[in-house]
């Protein structure tokens, strides 16, 4: 046999540990959510806030205040001018070598040297063109100039590729031409690409020749191209950040120092080249420094390119456009802006979006973030928890009916299984049934059942409601913060009878204008409807359908209401709406009302207003269907509506 080994796992996160516990996240969110939020808006408050429980952990909040922070340090470090002001101190260095060495010579070509040191041009690039020319009696001016010289070329290559000024720092004769080389290559390169020849082995023999000139070791040509491009845009910028005559100025000095090193017309490729492959950067824009101390082009570009990132990073983080993710939000610009430690707060809060869709409580439909039925009976638990909290303590036993049918404690007996039936099977009457009358059938220690064999236990009857709850949706109950413990409401009610009373058929309406049946997964993502009309009339008639769909079920009718009814539904099916209500309206409504009384169903009435219109016509319905009314204040109208049902159940 051979041997095995086993040892820590370090190929990635490791695949069995258990799924990330986001049942507190969940419960967190649903603290928005029962407040009237939608499951978008609350997963964003939770991830800007950060996981409840791990205040080790940052939200989306305290990585935007670092990055903003991050931002007022860069924009502080300094003044985009230093190369410009240290060429200038260098040229007025050399001269004044110059004339030093010139002063004591009484000759003519020293007076004459002189008079072209006076005619030099102000501007700094123009000077630094004509001396190019010069010829220096100065030993230590020439060392100056040549040192001016070497500034601006690493600068200005330093501009353009990270790190070059260092790579420059100590040049042989054959440095500028390794520039050169891979300045043609690079532009061959990305030629190729463009007429879609290049391959990746292209690449890696690129950066086998020139990978010096890349310290961030870019893996293909995208990123490559990315690379550069943003820095190009950042040196755009800068010279966009600065006065016109700074701007004219460097841009000439930046334009000689290429054309003295031969990269002139490379230089314009690649510039080119890039610009075509990203004209979504911010190459025109500009950004206001407000430090003292002078930059180089090199790091005055870096700083520029890292407010670029701090930019796009901020904007990611912020989550506030349609359809965003934490995935949209790039890890390698967060470890460049705030570290590593940031990525991990990062990550932790996209394991929390990923585990709720992977454990099944969000789903996202055409771009929208749902809550999937199992999120609903979470937040109807979490709902229903919070009603009996506030319930005082008392029985709230079974109401069991002590004959055989339905469902409850088991009698002994067993009949036939019917189409329909929901008792649990009898399966050891059900198996010996098999036997006899399939005894033959019988191989192997098999039996062969059919229909016929099936039995099940009869249990107790337990009497089985049909509940309706009809919820107002217009949008008063918006305006009068009234909505949320509706909704509340709703899925408690929907969390109590599925999970205490699972026989009972219940079903919740929403009415506004028209009245509509909500499934249970709609309820948590629910939102009020703004437009004019409360169609109590609508809502009643198919309360009605779903009572006499269960003639046999005792009827339970429950209406959430702040307004009078001020809409019909017409023969045409459409909806009428007048205000004050017409006497139609008023008399309709209460047509349906006396039919719900014929059915035997008391229709409670629960008033989150106290308008008099509204007083009237309750105090009517009462009188007619014999049910009662409440005016409980909003935080108490779950408490209500679960005890009056469970009173209506038991009384049963």
């Amino acid at each position: 046999m051979s041997g095995y080994r086993y040892g820590e796992y370090h190929d990635g996160p490791d695949p069995l540990a258990p799924p990330y516990d986001v049942r507190a996240a969940l419960d967190e969110m649903g603290d928005a959510i029962l407040s009237g939020s939608t499951p978008a808006d609350s997963l964003r408050d939770l991830l800007r806030k950060g996981l409840p429980g791990a205040p080790d952990r940052k939200g989306l909040d305290e990585l935007l205040r670092e990055v903003r922070k991050r931002r007022r340090e860069l924009r502080e470090r300094g003044d985009l001018s230093g190369t410009l002001e240290r060429a200038r101190a260098l040229l007025d260095k050399a001269i004044g070598q110059e004339r030093a060495e010139l002063f004591p010579d009484p000759s003519d070509d020293a007076r004459l040297r002189e008079a072209e040191l006076d005619a030099l041009p102000g501007e700094t690039a123009s000077a630094v063109r004509e001396l190019s020319s010069y010829e220096w009696r100065s030993a230590a001016a020439r060392q100056t100039f040549e040192e001016l010289r070497d500034l601006l070329r690493r600068e200005v290559l330093d501009s353009r590729f990270r790190g070059m000024r260092d790579a420059l720092a100590n040049p042989d004769p054959e440095a500028m031409e390794r520039v050169r080389r891979m300045m043609a290559d690079l532009n061959d390169m990305l030629d190729r690409d463009a007429r879609g020849e290049h391959t990746q082995a292209d690449f890696d023999r690129f950066m086998e020749q020139h990978g010096e000139f890349f310290p961030e070791k870019p893996r293909d040509l995208a990123e490559l191209v990315d690379i550069l491009a943003r820095r190009a845009a950042a040196a755009q910028r800068m010279l966009a950040s600065m006065t016109p005559e700074q701007r004219e100025e460097l841009q000439s000095l930046i334009e000689q120092t290429l054309e003295d090193a031969g990269l002139g017309q490379e230089m314009a490729r690649l510039g080119q080249s890039l610009y075509a492959r990203r004209p979504d950067l911010a190459w025109d824009s500009s950004e206001r420094m407000e430090g003292q101390q002078p930059l180089g082009m090199g790091d005055a570009v870096t700083a520029l390119e890292e407010l670029a990132d701090l930019d796009q990073l901020e904007s990611a983080l912020r989550q506030d456009y349609p359809g965003a993710r934490l995935d949209d939000i790039d890890e390698a610009a967060v470890r460049r802006a705030l570290g590593r430690s940031a990525v991990d707060d990062l990550e932790t809060l996209k394991q929390i979006e990923r585990e709720l869709e992977q454990q099944g409580y969000l789903r996202r439909q055409r771009g929208k973030l749902e809550l999937t039925p199992k999120g609903v009976r979470r937040l109807g638990e979490t709902a229903l928890r919070r009603v009996f909290d506030s319930l005082d303590g008392g029985r709230r036993g079974d109401h069991d009916q002590r004959d055989a049918g339905a469902a409850g404690e088991l009698t002994g007996g067993s009949r036939p299984w019917r189409f329909g039936d929901e008792q649990p099977l009898d399966v050891v009457r059900t198996v010996v049934n098999g036997v006899r009358r399939g005894a033959a059938r019988a191989e192997g220690g098999r039996v062969a059942l059919s229909v016929d064999d099936f039995e099940v236990a009869e249990t107790e009857r337990r009497t089985a409601a049909a509940v309706c709850l009809l919820v107002d949706l217009s949008y008063s109950m918006a305006l009068r913060g009234t909505w949320a413990p509706a909704k509340q409401t709703a899925l408690a009610l929907q969390a109590l009878v599925a999970s205490k009373f699972p026989g009972d058929a219940v079903q919740i309406i929403g009415f506004s204008n028209y009245a509509r049946v909500l499934q249970p997964e709609e309820l948590a993502g629910l939102e009020w409807d703004m437009v004019q009309g409360t169609n109590l009339h609508h809502a009643l008639l198919i309360a009605g359908r779903h009572l006499d769909r269960h003639p046999d079920f005792e009827p339970v009718v429950l209406v959430v209401t702040d307004g009078e009814p001020t809409a019909h539904l017409m023969r045409n099916g459409r909806y009428w709406f007048e205000w004050p209500p017409s006497r139609e309206t008023l008399e309709l409504t209460l047509s349906e009302v006396d039919k719900m009384t014929r059915r035997r169903a008391t229709l409670n009435v629960f008033m989150l207003a106290t308008d008099e219109r509204l007083k009237d016509f309750v105090d009517e319905v009462a009188r007619r269907n014999g049910g009662r009314v409440f005016s409980p204040s909003a935080d108490r109208l779950g408490e209500y509506v679960v005890s009056d049902f469970l009173r209506a159940r038991r009384s049963r």
